[in-house]
């Protein structure tokens, strides 16, 4: 192999690494899945588009347009995700915000982890190597480190994951009925929260500012902080942990307060994520060894582990609409057996057709892998054939 050939193979194969970067980044800003309900009581008239979700990687939020129509001039859209939680719990399903919190929670540490390792498979040489492995898994660890213990660390996340938690606030049904066994002095201090919280909620919408819609988090965790028996209450310190266990509890309950079903549920998501905190932080110790020698087979996990992205997504889904489709509550208006919602295509639930296709983000991650995948062959090649002619000198 000529120096020429080298140099032109370690060019393209950086080139396509990086454009995977870029395609990684877009695939969570973007849209990666959308489901549809559709059904004779929902008329295309009303619901153009059925009622449909859209997932994100930090949250799942509202896939219905603004209807367009000459008889009622229209200015905001119909809130589908509010009204999918409403059709699904009548057959004893759990809100969509309950699903996958752990998930939504580590996302953008976990796509700035993978985006580091590109970079650092595709930086010239070892020392480069290093130098990005260290510096870049070194602010990986601290920003998710202060995000999930840290003071207001909620904060450092992104501005959809708080606006979703905020906007399933608002799904709350029967509050009053619940509040009405508290005694005179505690329902007092929870109105003037409340009265508080619908301040913040009004500045939340206005502004769009992610400091308001923080502020109605912690109102709401404040009200229900009020319910605890006094030695659980625990004082506000908006770290990610503790706002995401809080949220998750509160979705679980949102339509069948069962706390004997609910608190397991709870406790194990928090376990889950302190043992996924501990394993992100010895994975990008792993990474750091692995980028020391493009030799070692770890170095391939650096290209192997983004390019397994899309499988990894939509393993993940699946897994959660099975949850979904077998934890059905017998609190529910309707008995339904458990079932394995539509994955991808169109089914049937009663009399609700079903419809589940990839968004564009999903099309980015399948761009990036194909690229990664190109870029993982050229760079063997490079590597094999460097190898063969250093064995021939």
């Amino acid at each position: 192999m000529t120096k020429s050939e080298d140099t032109r193979r370690g060019i393209v194969y950086r080139v396509l690494t990086l454009v995977s970067v870029a395609l990684i980044a877009a695939a969570f800003f973007s849209p990666g899945w959308w489901v549809s309900l559709t059904a004779p009581n929902y008329p295309e008239q009303s619901f153009p588009q059925g009622v449909r979700i859209v997932f994100h990687m930090d949250s799942v939020r509202n896939g219905c347009d603004i209807r367009v129509s000459e008889e009622v001039e229209v200015t905001e859209a119909l809130d589908c995700v509010h009204e999918m939680d409403t059709i699904n719990h009548f057959v004893g399903m759990f809100p969509i915000a309950s699903g996958g919190p752990v998930e939504k929670a580590f996302s953008p540490f976990l796509f700035a982890m993978l985006g580091v390792m590109l970079l650092a498979f595709a930086a010239p040489g070892r020392w480069p190597r290093m130098t990005v492995s260290v510096v870049g898994y070194g602010a990986v660890a601290t920003w998710m480190t202060m995000a999930m213990y840290g003071d207001n660390g909620v904060r450092l996340h992104t501005k959809g994951y708080v606006e979703g938690m905020v906007v399933s606030l608002g799904q709350d049904a029967s509050e009053s009925a619940r509040n009405a066994s508290l005694a005179p002095v505690v329902q007092m201090l929870q109105q003037s929260l409340a009265d508080s919280e619908a301040e913040e909620v009004g500045a939340a919408a206005d502004s769009d500012n992610k400091d308001a819609m923080i502020k109605t988090l912690r109102s709401a965790y404040r009200i229900d902080d009020l319910k605890r028996p006094i030695d659980e209450q625990e004082d506000w310190n908006g770290s990610l942990m503790q706002v995401f266990t809080w949220h998750y509890g509160k979705s679980l309950a949102r339509w069948f307060n069962n706390p004997e079903r609910n608190d397991p549920l709870v406790a194990m998501m928090d376990n889950i994520a302190q043992l996924l905190y501990a394993a992100i932080i010895a994975l990008m110790a792993l990474m750091v060894f692995a980028a020391w020698s493009a030799r070692s087979a770890f170095y391939w996990i650096l290209v192997l582990a983004p390019m397994a992205l899309p499988v990894g997504f939509l393993a993940e889904y699946a897994a959660w609409l099975w949850w979904y489709g077998h934890s059905l509550n017998e609190m529910g208006a309707f008995t339904l057996k458990p079932f394995m919602p539509t994955v991808f295509g169109d089914g049937k639930v009663a009399q609700f057709a079903t419809h589940s296709y990839p968004a564009i983000g999903f099309g980015f991650m399948v761009a990036s892998s194909l690229m990664l995948l190109l870029a993982g062959l050229i760079r063997f090649k490079q590597l094999r054939l460097a190898g063969d002619a250093a064995a021939r000198m």
